[in-house]
């Protein structure tokens, strides 16, 4: 069985296709884990979330920002929509209750065999493990009674840090708010929001949230998307793979077992090295 890494797919289903079939994807024993944001901005988010789903076991997907978005225009209405967003065809698909359905049970963060997954990052205090377990506080509102009063409480830039005194949809946010949307952070762990450029943009202050001299989760392998101003970045503890399909460059994925990397560019084969 060999797993395969796949960054940021939003909606490029042809170019997902073409990247699984190079690597020669077998879902009877491979398995795929998909760093999160399966739709939007791309063409085809309705075919992404479909074949996702139909690959049962042998996909695990973790939950981005415009898949949480998915849910809450889903369940809280058309108010919240931004004006660009290319989700009518799911919003309006003769399946969209099975998908949305689906959706909602899927992860924030996934912890396996030394990796951990997530779709931006984790706070510098946050150990592998204590993360993991933040994330079913999510994850259960997101599946059970509370989910559209989840949702709707959902985003906000506020608190910036993590307390371990934070409660109700403050402790909430924090939590999605850093697994889904965080790139930089000062220090003591406070969040920022607004910058989205390479590591070398950080805001006076600021650092690339993996770059924490002491992330108290560097024992473990992070794997994540979100970041394709970062690109595709291997380090020892990192494996950062949002390559920036949506915006022309490329989708990428690496086998974790030797780190061989796979892409294809939007519209065109690359290989692999």
């Amino acid at each position: 069985m060999a797993i395969y890494a796949i960054g940021d797919i939003q909606g490029c289903y042809r170019e997902f296709r073409e990247l699984i079939d190079q690597f020669g994807f077998d879902p009877s024993s491979d398995r795929l884990w998909l760093v999160g944001d399966l739709v939007n901005r791309g063409p085809a988010s309705l075919d992404t979330l479909r074949f996702v789903q139909s690959l049962g076991d042998a996909a695990v997907s973790v939950l981005g920002n415009h898949d949480l978005y998915l849910l809450k225009i889903a369940y809280t209405g058309a108010s919240s929509r931004k004006r660009h967003d290319t989700l009518q065809q799911v919003l309006e698909a003769p399946d969209r209750d099975e998908l949305i359905a689906w959706l909602r049970t899927l992860p924030l963060m996934h912890l396996e065999g030394g990796y951990a997954m997530v779709h931006a990052g984790l706070l510098p205090g946050w150990t592998a493990e204590r993360a993991r377990a933040l994330a079913r506080e999510v994850e259960a509102a997101l599946s059970g009674d509370s989910c559209e009063a989840f949702l709707h409480h959902m985003w906000g830039n506020s608190p910036k840090a993590w307390r371990d005194d934070l409660a109700g949809w403050e402790r909430l946010r924090v939590i999605v708010n850093a697994m889904t949307r965080m790139r930089f952070c000062t220090p003591d762990g406070r969040m920022e929001f607004d910058a989205k450029g390479p590591p070398d943009s950080a805001p006076a202050n600021h650092l690339p949230w993996f770059a924490h001299p002491d992330r108290a989760s560097s024992d473990t392998t992070l794997v994540c998307g979100h970041w394709s101003a970062l690109g595709l970045r291997r380090e020892p503890n990192l494996l950062a793979l949002d390559s920036g399909c949506v915006w022309g460059e490329k989708l990428t994925a690496v086998r974790l077992e030797d780190r061989k990397v796979f892409q294809v560019h939007a519209g065109k084969q690359l290989g692999s090295f």
